[in-house]
């Protein structure tokens, strides 16, 4: 997202969906590694990882989650196109950092101290 101020009504919009677009990209399609051990040997540390695999597939094969949600789940899974979210993604931003660009910056002066000795006026622009 940058480092713009996005404080607009349409800004917020923008950024809503864009967050919901992420949200079933990265949990549907972007699998992640995650750790399984940590075994110290000396001061080598080694490291093991899981296979890689989305959250999408982790709540697949959890136990602790009900049939019915496994299929609500495989249900949305299906309606879903990567390649179609990544587009939507690549649009939502474009449109946001679009939006940020069209606001004019407003120059904020400076409060003033009273006390000249250790900041001194500056001159009028």
């Amino acid at each position: 997202m940058g480092y713009q101020r996005y404080d607009t009504e349409a800004q917020l919009n923008l950024l809503n969906e864009l967050y919901a677009t992420l949200r079933l990209y990265s949990n549907f399609f972007q699998p992640t590694m995650k750790l399984k051990s940590k075994e110290r040997v000396g001061s080598k540390v080694i490291k093991r990882y899981d296979r890689a695999q989305t959250p999408y597939q982790r709540v697949l094969a959890a136990v602790q989650v009900s049939e019915a949600d496994k299929e609500r789940l495989r249900g949305k899974y299906k309606t879903l196109n990567p390649a179609a979210l990544k587009r939507k993604l690549m649009r939502l931003q474009e449109r946001l950092m679009k939006s940020s660009a069209d606001t004019k910056a407003v120059r904020v002066r400076p409060r003033q101290c009273g006390n000249d000795r250790y900041f001194p006026k500056q001159p009028e622009r």
